[in-house]
């Protein structure tokens, strides 16, 4: 019986090594730019056209390669960075598998050139599906330069797999951001299809984060920095007014890899426990540095999973060390209120004993008398103005009509004429000629009824409000019971599909233009969104690289919720936008209503919930929500009576 077991060839086992490390033009773009990292370059360009179907290239100034080295990179498990196992402990490079360059060759066109600052001459190598197709001597600059065209030109199974240009670039965009922002001491620069979209210059974190981010980023950034004896953090977190829709602005670094945890995260969350809102999420930016030999990186070959020694202590570290900063910078609320300096005691008051203040009365004093009995008293009290010994208070309301004076100042106004004099003119032995004018009053209240009691039928509630969740309203057959949340969607998703397909929208000009600032990708899904967002009743003035200027806004929509609107919009897309126009629109118009619905736990008026429940019946199918949910349900009589029919 012959042999069953055969050895595979290089090619067929470096496509299946590439179903694991190349599963995207981003998968392509990460592992050349970590290369580029390694070789200690200082200036990094990445080119994309296509978003990176056609062609992804990096070009650095890094050590380059000699000739010997430039043949057998492209072979499996053929590296530079490690030499035997224990150096996977020790690791301080971002790549060590030696699959990343031989996955590539095998499912594209690749060219490379490379040379080293000491050669005069350079290599440059052209690879078609791990075919060597030439090899040749080349006047080039120091560094490498990797060109990889045509990916999966021979695996179209996987080519068709690949999401629309806007998904595909988004996913490169995120791999660079995550590379540029691990290395900050390294100048970046991006362009795709002949536009650059980046050019960060070596900097600091903080410069970093906002060339990458930018907008208003540096305002939203709170310094976290803790050093101990089992890791250092720095980096930065958002203040919690900042928070957003999605994890788009989440980033861990361990010892400059980008890594993604769920564990750390959550730790990054319970720092931030009753700042934020019911589904945000803080955006954050923090570098860890542990010691290489506590972690192991060799567990995924993308390399964004770490196993740590003491999970445990790190996550009690961080969250410790993201409270004390939000503290420390008056983001979360702190113990001590402030409170008036006004209303401190001086000093020179602070110890002296308080008293009850003396209180005179002359018990012979009358307002109504013209003598000059009462001024030997105001004479005497005079004398008396200021604090009293005893006292650290002393009043000034001596007043003449009481005769009344708390150890201060006491003056007595002397009427003018005798009180005599008001009565002057008047008969009092005919009390009958007093003419006596009718009096009104501004504050008399009608208490008379319009309409007669027994004409006036009374209002009766139709609709009820449950645990400000349900709204339950009476009918033939018993009685329905309306989600508040799902029915007011169902009649947002139809206006906005209604306005955006058949009727046009009506818009409300600000008097103030709205500047929104957003991320470079952020912005590329705005643009192609404008069409479908300006038939909904947006306007926008111009585009900007980093923001948007809006000076129009749809009619049922406020001012304060657009940038809630458009954020859980970008949310909602980050997968792709629909390529058929009704999906696109429908996209936006659910997108739309379940950011503007009413939410669960919002009081409703008796007329809210009228028209709520007659908008739901308006609908052309209100049994189901925009997201297949249904949004009432229905309770008959007999159903009511069966419960009480033990």
């Amino acid at each position: 019986m012959s042999s069953i077991i055969q050895l595979l060839p290089d090619h067929v086992a470096n496509q299946i090594a590439a179903g694991e490390v190349v599963q995207r033009p981003a998968s392509v773009v990460k592992e050349l730019l970590e290369n580029a990292v390694d070789a200690k370059a200082t200036d990094i360009k990445l080119i994309i056209k296509d978003a990176g179907k056609s062609l992804v290239q990096v070009i650095d100034n890094g050590v380059g390669m000699t000739v010997t080295d430039a043949r057998l990179c492209f072979a499996r498990h053929a590296t530079s960075k490690i030499r035997q196992a224990e150096d996977l402990f020790s690791l301080g490079t971002k790549g060590f598998r030696g699959e990343a360059l031989a996955s590539i060759a095998a499912i594209a066109h690749m060219e490379m050139k490379t040379k080293q600052d000491q050669d005069e001459l350079g290599t440059h190598i052209v690879i078609e599906g791990s075919k060597f197709v030439s090899q040749e001597v080349a006047v080039l600059p120091k560094g490498t330069s990797f060109a990889v065209k045509n990916l999966f030109f021979n695996i179209p199974a996987r080519r068709n797999f690949l999401k629309s240009d806007t998904v595909e670039f988004r996913h490169v965009m995120d791999e660079f951001q995550r590379v540029a922002l691990a290395h900050p001491n390294i100048h970046f620069s991006f362009y795709h299809n002949g536009s650059e979209m980046y050019n960060l210059p070596a900097a600091g974190y903080r410069q970093r984060i906002v060339g990458i981010m930018a907008g208003k980023t540096n305002e939203k950034l709170v310094p976290v920095n803790e050093d101990t004896e089992i890791i250092n953090v720095q980096g930065f977190v958002c203040k919690p007014e900042f928070a957003k829709k999605n994890r788009g602005e989440q980033f861990f670094f361990v010892n400059d890899r980008f890594i993604k945890s769920s564990f750390l995260h959550h730790a990054v969350m319970s720092a931030y426990d009753g700042l934020l809102k019911d589904g945000s999420q803080p955006s954050y930016f923090l570098y860890l540095q542990v010691p290489p030999n506590t972690i192991d990186i060799n567990i995924h070959p993308t390399k964004t999973e770490i196993k740590f020694d003491d999970e445990q202590a790190l996550y009690a570290i961080l969250r410790a060390s993201i409270k004390h900063s939000l503290g420390q910078f008056n983001v979360a609320p702190v113990l001590d209120f402030d409170r008036d300096a006004n209303l401190d005691t001086p000093y020179h008051y602070k110890d002296m004993e308080v008293g009850i203040p003396t209180i005179q009365v002359d018990g012979t004093f009358n307002p109504f008398t013209d003598d000059k009995t009462n001024q030997h008293y105001s004479k005497a009290t005079s004398g008396s103005s200021g604090y009293s010994s005893g006292s650290s208070f002393s009043s000034s309301s001596g007043s003449s009509s009481s005769g009344v004076s708390y150890s201060g100042y006491s003056k007595r106004v002397e009427p003018t004429t005798s009180w005599e004099s008001l009565y002057v003119g008047l008969d009092v032995e005919n009390p009958e000629s007093i003419e006596s004018s009718p009096f009104t009053f501004e504050n008399e209240e009608v208490t008379s009824s319009l309409f007669n009691d027994e004409d006036v039928e009374q209002a009766t509630q139709k609709t009820y409000q449950i645990h400000k969740k349900y709204i339950v309203s009476p009918i033939k057959s018993g009685m329905i019971i309306v989600d508040q949340q799902r029915a007011h969607q169902r009649i947002l998703y139809e206006q906005f599909l209604l306005n955006m397909t058949v009727n046009q929208a009506s818009s409300q000009q600000l008097l103030f233009p709205l500047d929104l600032f957003y991320s470079a990708s952020e912005m590329e899904l705005i643009e192609e969104l404008k069409p479908s967002l300006e038939t909904t009743g947006f306007v926008f003035d111009e585009s900007k690289t980093d923001h948007v200027v809006i000076s129009g806004i749809p009619v049922n929509i406020t001012e304060s919720e657009v940038s809630q609107v458009i954020e859980q919009l970008l949310s909602d897309l980050q997968d792709g936008i629909p390529a058929n126009s009704y999906s696109q629109n429908d996209t936006i118009a659910k997108s739309m209503a379940k950011s503007l619905a009413v939410k669960t736990g919002s009081y409703l008026t008796e007329k809210e919930q009228d028209n709520l429940v007659n908008g739901l019946f308006a609908c052309k199918d209100p049994n189901i929500s925009p997201f297949q949910k249904p949004t009432f349900i229905t309770m008959r009589v007999e159903d009511i009576d069966k419960k009480f029919a033990l």
